[in-house]
């Protein structure tokens, strides 16, 4: 649905609601009644009132950054948002978010690690808030040293709901830079540990399929581990489709959408391999 459309509901549903909860007392209960019900339920009446406005507001002041949304219009998007982000020095959350997904959707990780700069010297809080984001940068940017110290550093630093991802992308990030052993430390505790059901599959995944072959002398501990990943995984998602519908959540992620390919061949590792 169109964000022009989303908005004309709402005003409309909040319209209504008003409409009735004035009215209704006058046709129901008579003027008279009606004037001591306003008098209790003002403070509802005006708290929509204030609604409906603020969010009118916050529609016509963002109307054209929702206008190239709709359209996918990268390129001119990405000129809006530097222009209110960089030009203008408005750095939200939301904002920065937007153009650091806006870059990566042009494959442009440069751009990314360049409004990190900026973002660090403006407001550091929003590096944690999206390291995801910037941490991937580096990835698809084949700067793969850096992302390991990238996310090292942040390990410690984000938020407890953000930790699991950033340990993870921490340990892919080793094995891209051939850190076999210090990978599968990683994703060992993940797999055993972690409570996300995403993160502990892509982790035993990557055990079995990837680092027990590069490191044969603990091919049989990697596998068990990985085996008991599965197993958990299996638990709170014990159909291919619960696998499915897990991860289209994370489908207007960057960053997950980074490992799409991954996903699926650790979904056919899952489930085809399941156990009887």
């Amino acid at each position: 649905m169109k964000f022009k459309s989303i908005f004309i509901l709402f005003c409309l549903t909040l319209l209504i609601f008003m409409a009735i909860l004035i009215l209704m007392p006058i046709l129901m209960l008579g003027p008279a009644l009606s004037e001591s019900f306003w008098r209790i339920n003002w403070p509802l009446i005006v708290f929509l009132t204030v609604l409906f406005i603020a969010f009118t507001v916050f529609y016509f002041s963002n109307r054209r950054l929702f206008l190239l949304l709709e359209k996918e219009d990268w390129p001119a998007l990405v000129r809006y948002l530097e222009d209110r982000v960089i030009q203008k020095g408005r750095y939200s959350s939301r904002l920065v978010r937007l153009l650091a997904n806006s870059y990566l959707v042009l494959s442009d990780s440069q751009a990314v690690m360049s409004l990190e700069s900026k973002v660090a010297l403006a407001r550091p809080s929003l590096i944690d808030a999206n390291a995801l984001v910037f941490g991937t940068a580096r990835i698809l940017g084949q700067d793969i040293s850096g992302a390991v110290r990238f996310f090292q550093v942040r390990k410690e630093t984000v938020k407890s709901y953000l930790k699991d991802w950033v340990y993870w992308y921490h340990g892919f990030a080793m094995l891209l830079n051939r850190q076999y052993e210090e990978a599968g430390e990683e994703f060992s505790l993940l797999s055993r540990f972690s409570r996300d059901g995403v993160v502990v599959a892509l982790a035993s995944y990557f055990l079995s399929e990837t680092i027990s072959v590069a490191l044969p002398d603990k091919w049989q501990e990697y596998k068990d581990v990985a085996a008991s990943g599965r197993e958990r995984v299996l638990e709170t998602l014990p159909e291919s489709r619960n696998w499915k519908k897990e991860i289209s959540k994370l489908s207007t992620e960057i960053h997950a959408a980074a490992l799409s390919r991954y996903m699926e061949e650790t979904g056919r590792w899952i489930y085809e391999e399941k156990p009887e």
